[in-house]
């Protein structure tokens, strides 16, 4: 551990809030990416070889060749970020550095987008903006046909992963009159279960056969690679929607592209990509398909939050405590 008359050094691998790189500052002997610019893996490599804390996001691969090259000196990875795939977990306990995240900080922000995106695509919502903003298109106004999307009032919600984010997508969802089922490792409380008036499939397969819009919000783990695959996806009503705002990589990206273009799965609302920052051209060029870079959780509010629990969690360790939001490998 560093002595209190050194301050130690916090290498940050992207741009944060000034209001949380200001602080880093005033706290730490922190290494800001000024350019924003994303590390490459010998930039990675190169900065584990001399921070004592390295705060990376979600889309740095801090993978086994990255942990190994680390010096005795890092302890310390505090992930600005609620999702821990980036990170060898099993590498990094062996050689015993400690992975700090930033859970709940992002739930509200997930869960508004996420129900926007179910709002967004039965009713066309990105069609009809884009209708617009076109200079070829003329509108000629209001028509009892055109531009006719599908009511969300009463379809059944089959939601993936009942955890923070899921449970305030499922409370977003009950006021616009969504009927909710879910999917989970664990089945929820009696008592959440009914406050949510929330039916339980322990079956994923059944559940996906019947509901008429499907969320994902489970995390990406070994586990849940491809738990949406080709075979789940053809489960899938051809009336269905499914949004995606967790990871891409839950979801089999080339079959959902192609099962939409068949007209197998009548549409998507997709924040993530199982690829980032390449996207399926399919998907783009679809007119059923909503595609956003990733914005979920962007909200000025939630990045300085993010950043505050990074802080918490680098000054925890360093005076010789657990950080309050310590990952155990065993939590995901």
């Amino acid at each position: 551990m560093p002595n209190s008359a050194k301050r130690p050094l916090v290498i940050v691998t992207r741009r944060l809030p000034d209001l949380i790189e200001t602080r880093m500052r005033e706290l730490f002997d922190a290494r800001l990416n000024v350019d924003d610019q994303p590390m490459k893996q010998a930039d990675l490599i190169a900065a584990v070889a001399t921070a004592e804390v390295l705060v990376p996001t979600v889309t740095d691969r801090i993978d086994r060749a990255v942990l190994t090259a680390a010096g005795p000196q890092l302890k310390l990875i505090a992930n600005f970020g609620t999702g821990v795939d980036n990170i060898d977990l099993d590498t990094a306990r062996a050689r015993g550095i400690t992975v700090t995240n930033t859970p709940g900080v992002l739930t509200e922000d997930t869960a508004d987008m996420t129900m926007a995106l179910i709002l967004s695509v039965p009713r066309r919502l990105a069609e009809g903006a884009a209708y617009l903003k076109e200079p070829r298109q003329q509108w000629t106004g209001w028509s009892p046909t055109w531009m006719l999307g599908h009511r969300i009032y009463g379809k059944r919600l089959g939601i993936i992963g009942m955890g923070r984010i899921g449970q305030a997508v499922a409370r977003r969802a009950r006021a616009f009159g969504l009927q909710i089922h879910y999917h989970n490792r664990r089945r929820l409380a009696e008592e959440v279960e009914t406050g949510l008036e929330a039916t339980y499939w322990d079956s994923l397969d059944q559940m996906l056969a019947r509901m008429d819009i499907i969320s994902v919000n489970c995390p990406h783990t070994p586990a849940t690679y491809h738990l949406l695959s080709a075979r789940r996806l053809k489960l899938l009503k051809p009336t269905a929607y499914v949004v995606n705002t967790a990871r891409g990589e839950v979801i089999d990206e080339n079959e959902l592209a192609r099962l939409i273009d068949a007209g197998a799965i009548a549409g998507a609302g997709l924040d993530v990509f199982e690829h980032e920052p390449a996207v399926n051209p399919k998907l783009l060029a679809s007119s059923r398909v909503v595609a956003l870079p990733h914005m979920g959780s962007a909200t000025l509010e939630g990045r300085i939050d993010m950043g505050e629990k990074v802080i918490i969690n680098i000054k925890t360790f360093l005076d010789g405590h657990s950080p309050p939001d310590r990952v155990h490998p065993a939590m995901f």
